[in-house]
């Protein structure tokens, strides 16, 4: 069973940025594609962003495309999201989730692994 652990949520003013991060341990996660969902509560999870096991190919959805940037360090065996110019809308909580494999498929139900979740609230 592969776990996945989310890390760098919380409170931040509009305008701020946060970056967010994805591990795995135990796991090398060069061989998933992995992507950022988030939800708020009585909403359907929203794909937010998802980044290809090899070689990386990215995708946003519109609501943060320009603003959010996904990442990873090998090294680190990490998977980062770059928040910037946040917004109230962006309040929700973030999980991590993967696929073993390279695509980034659209439908929910295709990520087999799913981290706790991170809060992010974005609030003056």
């Amino acid at each position: 069973q592969v776990q996945l652990v989310e890390s760098g949520g919380g409170l931040v003013q509009p305008g701020g940025s946060l970056r967010l991060s994805c591990k795995a341990p135990g796991t090398t996660l060069d061989y998933y594609a992995v992507a950022w969902f988030r939800q708020v509560s009585g909403k359907e999870r929203e794909r937010v962003s998802c980044i290809s096991s090899h070689p990386g190919k990215t995708s946003y959805a519109d609501s943060v495309r320009g603003r959010f940037t996904i990442s990873r360090d090998i090294a680190q065996n990490t998977i980062y999201l770059q928040m910037n110019s946040l917004k109230p809308e962006d309040t929700a909580v973030y999980y991590c989730a993967a696929i073993r494999g390279y695509g980034c498929y659209d439908p929910i139900y295709e990520y087999d692994y799913w981290g706790q979740g991170t809060q992010v609230t974005v609030s003056s």
